[in-house]
């Protein structure tokens, strides 16, 4: 869990601290470790929801696909060892603190609701805070859909997180975490593909995913779509990373024999509009 950690502490920080991570320098230590860690930072205003879907193409142990990353957190799938897959979704506590035994009470995100069938924990070791889990068998080639809503209750912000559960035809509420945010909403959109196994092995297997199309929808209940989105890495010098538009959905791949062969890093892509406004299915709040 600290190796996965550390590694999501450089994927937030290099989206977050954007003006940097055109000029990060290479880590040479990561090289032939890990798989880089590659993103999608997406262009939309603050909002009350992020709505996002996600399909895999190619996974490996050891794989987190971040489908609906924001400011107080991150939320996608992973597929651990002996292959078991997870629903994840974890929120920050303020401040830079890695351990989460020392975080005052009144400072720690808070647990508002969670389904019985859903795991809760503190997490440290790069920033701390509240973590859930929801064993789900995903499967690649599939499509995987995702929603956050936010509602902010004087310096909290209470975050939720829905998945629609395909076989049960239905949304799940997951869980709902409140967190001091300072009164913000949603906002720093982000996807990303991860490996976090870290033993070498793992780079020469290639992760791919699809993503979109997603909406973020505005405190004045309209709904902006997800068009535009910068390709950007962590600090792992290797090449072997992609990213580009395959239909209506960005795409994201990293390790094994993959080329660079579509966009460069550091620059931004816009696919087609599906158009109209969000799904109309999408479960209403509260969060």
């Amino acid at each position: 869990m600290g190796k996965r950690l550390f590694v999501i502490g450089v994927v937030v920080a290099c989206l977050v601290l954007s003006a940097l991570a055109a000029v990060a320098p290479a880590d040479e230590r990561l090289k032939g470790i890990a798989c880089r860690s590659v993103h999608l930072a997406y262009t939309a205003p603050e909002g009350v929801a992020f709505y996002n879907e996600v399909a895999v193409d190619r996974s490996a142990e050891g794989t987190y696909f971040c489908v609906c990353g924001f400011r107080q957190g991150y939320y996608g799938i992973q597929e651990l060892a002996g292959g078991k897959k997870v629903v994840i979704f974890s929120v920050w506590d303020p401040g830079r603190q890695n351990d989460p035994k020392r975080v005052e009470a009144e400072r720690r995100v808070k647990l508002v609701y969670n389904d019985p069938k859903v795991r809760v924990k503190r997490f440290g070791g790069e920033g701390t805070g509240g973590q859930s889990f929801f064993d789900y068998d995903w499967k690649p080639g599939q499509t995987y859909r995702f929603l956050v809503r936010a509602k902010v209750e004087k310096e909290r912000t209470a975050l939720a997180a829905y998945f629609y559960v395909p076989e049960a035809n239905e949304w799940k509420h997951l869980v709902t975490f409140s967190t001091l945010a300072g009164g913000k909403l949603l906002g720093g959109y982000y996807a990303f593909v991860e490996d976090f196994q870290r033993d070498r092995v793992s780079t020469t297997k290639a992760r791919r995913a699809l993503f979109g199309p997603g909406w973020v929808q505005t405190p004045d209940n309209a709904w902006v779509e997800l068009v535009q989105a910068r390709f950007t890495a962590d600090a792992n010098p290797v090449t072997n990373i992609n990213a580009g538009v395959d239909g209506k959905r960005f795409f994201l791949v990293t390790g094994g024999e993959t080329k660079n062969t579509n966009t460069p890093l550091r620059e931004s892509m816009t696919r087609p509009a599906v158009g109209g406004a969000s799904p109309a299915d999408l479960p209403p709040g509260p969060p």
